[in-house]
This record gives structure tokens, sequence and C-alpha cells, in this order.
């Protein structure tokens, strides 16, 4: 089981979370990641991120990784959405 957990946050207060679970044995983890990542904005009605050189370096090293206003297209009502493995197959 992979799962995938997403925290909006706002002056160091969580707002909102959820947690994503992919059981697809199939896919790779960068399949999960995106699917993952893709359901939590669908959920907290945002945008897609675009992954910029910084959050990709983070999320190889940590399993994790925030999204600022730079990472979104529209204006975000919030400080950053962070984005975390918690379990891996």
């Amino acid at each position: 089981m992979f799962r995938l957990w997403g925290k909006i946050f706002q002056d160091n207060h969580l707002l909102q979370d959820t947690v994503i679970c992919d059981s697809d044995s199939q896919a790779n983890r960068t399949r999960k990641v995106f699917r993952g990542l893709e359901e939590i904005c669908r959920q907290f009605d945002l945008s897609n991120p675009i992954w910029l050189n910084h959050n990709i370096k983070e999320f190889q090293q940590r399993a994790k990784t925030r999204f600022y206003q730079d990472s979104f297209i529209e204006t975000i009502e919030f400080d950053y959405l962070e984005i975390q493995v918690i379990e891996e197959d």
C-alpha cells in the first residue's frame, strides 16, 4: 500500500489534510506520487502545482516537499501545500 499525506498550512497552522491510498502494485513510485497529488488537489479544489527544481530535490531526499505560491498558477489562500509519503509498498 502506498499512502500520500497532503496538508494545507496557513500561519504554521494545519487547515486541511487528507491521506490518499494507492494499492496498484503495477504502478511505479513516480506514477503513484503524481496520481496522489492530483487527487489531493481535487479534494482541496486546487489546480495541480508545478514541480520546481527545489521540490524535486527535496522530495527525492526526504519523501516530502512543500508547494508555495510560486508553484501555482492561480493565487492560493494559504501559505503552502505539503505532501509527504507516509507508507510505501
